[in-house]
């Protein structure tokens, strides 16, 4: 590792290299040459992404991941790392499984890759099919797994926006993430779903600061 500290930051749907909050992340630590942020493109099909994912946990050993909304199912299921999350969307696939059978219907598969498509640049392309959005509530499964309420030994810890409106569908809840990851184990600030930059300058880089550091 040659002191250099790798963050892997799984970003969320629609997301990749040139996501918003690591681009920032990295501009925050440019400074500080044993900290090397991480951010690749993966897959939307879960099991295409967890075998992506699994080869570079294995090949950068990273200090520490960070989840962001979808991303953070694949980033819980990592052991062996603390773990920090950014609006974690832990209740995102049982909407997936009531959409599933939805996207059989002629042109819904199509309207959902409009409404979704991703912005432009080197980002996660999005296909909204009945045989990719049933295999994730097995991967939700796999996350719930490794948490302290099933036995998990790692550090998990979430920053919740107080107006995120993905909590409004329970996409994002903060009641179930309480329930498996304790009460002492998020923030709420006061923002939306997209961690507005203020607070990933402060609250986001000063808590990696502290977990990289081991003071946690």
């Amino acid at each position: 590792m040659n002191g250099i500290r790798n963050i892997l930051y799984i970003h969320g749907m629609g997301g990749g290299r040139d996501s918003r909050i690591p681009s920032i992340l990295k501009e925050c630590f440019e400074q500080d040459p044993t900290v090397n942020i991480i951010i690749r493109t993966y897959d939307f099909d879960p099991d295409l992404a967890w075998q992506q994912i699994s080869a570079w946990v294995e090949a950068e050993k990273p200090a520490l991941v960070i989840g962001e909304s979808m991303g953070s199912i694949h980033a819980l299921r990592i052991k062996g790392v603390p773990h920090l999350f950014v609006s974690p969307a832990i209740n995102a696939p049982i909407h997936f499984r009531i959409l599933a059978p939805l996207t059989l219907i002629p042109g819904v598969t199509w309207l959902l890759d409009r409404i979704y498509k991703p912005r432009p640049g080197e980002r996660q392309p999005l296909h909204f099919t009945w045989k990719v959005l049933r295999k994730w509530g097995k991967y939700r499964r796999l996350a719930l797994a490794n948490s302290p309420r099933n036995g998990g030994k790692d550090y998990f810890y979430a920053f919740l926006g107080r107006y995120d409106h993905y909590r409004k569908s329970g996409v994002v809840r903060i009641t179930t993430w309480r329930k498996y990851y304790g009460e002492k184990s998020y923030t709420i600030y006061p923002g939306t779903h997209f961690m507005e930059e203020e607070f990933v300058r402060t609250m986001l880089v000063e808590k990696i600061r502290k977990v990289i550091d081991k003071k946690f």
